[in-house]
């Protein structure tokens, strides 16, 4: 399970300005795609009357080549990012009965982005199993890496960080890409030289307390209205925020800025 084979395809694409509401877009519209797709074919059968790893393998790589791979948004235009996929190896120990048609799919919840599966079904056969193929995906784009070693409790500068190019998905946590989503915050955990940094690795920052007065941008498709309103909870970065509009409305909003919330309809 530890040993890779050689990269099956790579891929150039589009990075973006903001790397963690990118990736959420990119994740949640290529998980829609593959949760509908899956692809059977008759499996060939090894000498001594098992499924073959070989041909199990060919099925697995025919539905990563049929799939979408991870894309930065069409708006952004710097740096390409550069995708990797490597399949792992089932269990040498593992035994399949005889299968005249499998079905190769991507389990649901699985995303193609970092250490995920493809499952492998048999449909018709003696005996029904069910396995799973390790994949590796990595994406290369372009992020902040730390300059110098940055330990817990230190306030990051700007010249404590530099673009450089990274494995996006080498963590669930979406990388930092500009200056100001980390400089002036406060580091978590160790840092090395060259190691990506991760919204996980700082400090939450906070725009707003409860009870101050903000500013509300309520955005749709082609329309922006701007409005005033009161914290009802503070207004800490990447949570929703409770805000009270001047009409008594409640509405659940991003925090963006010093004392701004964006509601996205």
């Amino acid at each position: 399970m530890d040993h890779r084979t050689p990269t099956i395809f790579g891929h150039h694409a589009r990075s973006p300005r903001g790397l963690g509401a990118a990736m959420a877009r990119v994740v949640a519209q290529l998980s829609a795609c593959l949760a509908a797709w899956v692809i059977g074919v008759p499996t060939a059968l090894a000498g001594d009357g098992v499924a073959s790893a070989p041909s199990l393998q060919a099925q697995v790589e025919g539905l990563l080549k049929q799939q979408p791979l991870p894309r930065a948004a069409e708006a952004e235009k710097r740096q390409p990012w550069r995708v990797e996929v490597s399949l792992g190896q089932l269990d040498p120990r593992i035994r399949l009965a005889p299968c005249d048609r499998v079905k190769a799919y991507l389990p649901d919840g699985a995303q193609l982005w970092g250490r995920t599966r493809v499952g492998l079904r048999c449909e018709q056969g003696t005996v029904r199993w069910n396995v799973y193929w390790p994949v590796q995906v990595k994406v290369w784009g372009q992020a902040l890496v730390a300059t110098v070693p940055l330990r817990p409790g230190s306030v990051v500068a700007a010249s404590d960080v530099a673009l450089a190019e990274v494995d996006l998905a080498a963590s669930g946590s979406p990388a930092l890409a500009r200056q100001a989503d980390i400089v002036g915050r406060t580091v978590l955990r160790a840092i090395s030289p060259g190691q990506s940094l991760r919204q996980d690795d700082v400090k939450t920052r906070r725009w707003f307390a409860a009870g101050d007065p903000v500013r509300l941008n309520v955005k749709g498709a082609g329309f922006m209205v701007a409005g005033e309103g009161v914290a009802l909870s503070p207004g800490d970065e990447g949570r929703c925020a409770r805000v009270r509009t001047e009409q008594g409305r409640v509405l659940c909003g991003q925090p963006v800025g010093e004392r701004l919330v964006e509601v996205t309809l």
